[in-house]
């Protein structure tokens, strides 16, 4: 019997994925993947400059449905021994029987604490927001006042939900949505609140409200077990040892072991197809040669974008949604310092006693920074000289093209080092040691211009019979690692079993109670 030939389009976590299942659940199929990078993972992958290494965005392992928790299981199996800043600090953490010693093997999924707060007015608040002491005392009697009857307000005259600023207003009130949500938001995606569709709250803020957090405080305080637990709420998550591309490299590796094909630095060009609208193959650019290698299915993780632009004979309507679909693009500086000037006022232990957070959310409007990283909070694996040094990633939501994404590295890291003294994390220039620049584009799909008319587009893709989308980029979804995951799990079941309808595909992540929440 004649293997059919399925081209995956993309290494990152939904390429790999759908290759890693397709061979392991079948040996009917001929997999190639094709990467334009040189590296696995997408947005998810790990980059390492001079010993230390960086986490493209922060990529928090944690979910609810258990064919992804046991993918990971599989693949990186959790610690079973203390890792090396456990053993630093006598810190308690959960382990796995049986599972590997971080500190004589790599192949391993640490766990870890879930920190992640917001600095506003050089103070930290809880993200979300919290209501304790702690939480009023940083507000301010007036704001705390202000914020209390806004709240209210908003639970009596509900907005209609047109834009992602009704959504918010309507969850938090309108001043502490002008706190913590408004500028974060306009920095993230270049538009006001506003202007973007309520949809993309939906998806990352799914349950977080006010009512939520008191909700979750008081079961917290009386010890309810088996509560509901709200992705932004979750208090604990798995990481790869060597930071997020870890996983994917591993992948990687085992697709080659079951016989599947990886092209690396070969970009996708062109998806070819025929007179009965059914894909033929695609043409792709490797070492400055364009070749052409025909298939029988394709499973795209690119951009839609791209993947629209790239095929022929596209009615006019849905070209011109998919050419109109906006990204975001990212930028980060990892920054290499010997003292943090933040102050750890936490019940956590960490090694020089610097902050415990995974990550920050910017909330200054004096800076550009919208988020920086604490890689030694992430792994301890992370950071070549954990004593000594702090590794810190600046994140910058930026266009491609823009001032920030053409400004030299050199300059971009002064910038960044600039406003790290201006945020008082470090005193001056004098502190830092290291810096590296990273640039990533269509980190984020973004919810507007013709997202509005997204339905339309994905119906005539579905349209296509041996086509198939998946992940952040190929859905235009702002997915999560095992939501992207997912799209492939439900790819691949389609495939193999011969179900012609795409619907579950497309409605992973789409309802409104979370993903990560078992059904």
């Amino acid at each position: 019997m004649n293997k059919k030939k399925v081209l995956i389009i993309g290494a990152g976590p939904a390429g790999l994925t759908a290759a890693y299942e397709l061979l392991k659940k079948s040996s009917d199929y001929e997999v190639v993947v094709f990467e334009e990078s040189e590296h696995f993972g997408g947005i998810s992958r790990t980059v390492v400059h001079n010993g230390n290494r960086m986490d493209m965005g922060g990529h928090r392992f944690f979910s609810k449905v258990p064919e992804v928790n046991a993918w990971w299981d599989e693949l990186l199996p959790r610690q079973g021994a203390p890792a090396k800043d456990d053993i630093m600090l006598k810190r308690d953490v959960t382990l796995n029987e049986g599972g590997p010693d971080p500190e004589q093997e790599d192949r391993v999924m640490l766990r870890r604490n879930r920190v992640s707060r917001i600095f506003f007015k050089q103070k930290f608040f809880d993200y979300p927001i919290t209501l304790k002491a702690e939480t009023f005392r940083n507000m301010g009697f007036q704001d705390t006042m202000a914020s209390g009857f806004s709240y209210l307000g908003s639970m009596i005259h509900k907005r209609k939900e047109n834009s992602l600023e009704d959504f918010y207003v309507n969850r938090f009130g309108k001043k502490l949505y002008s706190m913590f949500f408004e500028h974060y938001t306009e920095n993230l995606w270049g538009r006001h609140p506003s202007e973007i569709d309520p949809s993309w709250g939906a998806q990352r803020v799914k349950g977080v409200s006010i009512m939520a957090v008191l909700k979750n405080a008081v079961e917290k305080q009386f010890g309810k077990k088996n509560r509901k637990v709200e992705t932004s709420l979750i208090e604990e998550f798995s990481y790869p040892k060597l930071g997020p591309g870890e996983l994917w490299d591993v992948t990687a590796e085992e697709v080659i072991r079951m016989g599947g094909t990886i092209l690396k630095n070969a970009r996708v060009t062109k998806i070819h197809k025929n007179a009965d609208n059914v894909l033929t193959g695609v043409s792709y650019v490797k070492d400055g040669t364009t070749e052409t290698m025909e298939g029988d299915i394709v499973i795209s993780s690119m951009p839609i974008k791209d993947l629209v632009g790239g095929m022929n004979d596209v009615p006019e309507h849905e070209a011109k949604i998919a050419a109109g679909l906006p990204y975001r693009d990212y930028m980060t500086v990892g920054v290499l310092i010997n003292k943090l000037n933040l102050e750890n006022k936490t019940d956590h232990k960490t090694v020089g006693n610097i902050v415990p957070d995974n990550w920050v959310y910017v909330h200054d409007r004096s800076v550009k920074m919208g988020r920086f990283q604490i890689y030694n909070n992430w792994s301890p694996y992370m950071v070549k000289d954990l004593e000594h040094t702090v590794w810190i990633g600046l994140e910058y939501f930026c266009n491609e093209g823009d001032e920030l994404w053409s400004m030299k590295d050199e300059d971009f890291a002064a910038l960044g080092v600039r406003e790290m003294v201006n945020l008082n994390l470090i005193d001056s220039r004098n502190n830092v040691l290291d810096t590296h620049v990273e640039r990533v584009k269509k980190a984020y799909p973004a919810y507007f211009d013709t997202y509005s008319e997204i339905d339309t587009l994905i119906a005539y893709l579905n349209t296509i019979p041996n086509l198939y989308c998946v992940g952040r980029n190929g859905q235009h979804r702002y997915n999560n690692i095992d939501h992207s995951m997912c799209t492939s799990f439900e790819t691949v079941n389609n495939i193999i079993n011969g179900i012609a309808d795409k619907s579950n595909i497309w409605s992973v992540n789409t309802e409104k109670e979370y993903h990560e929440e078992s059904k």
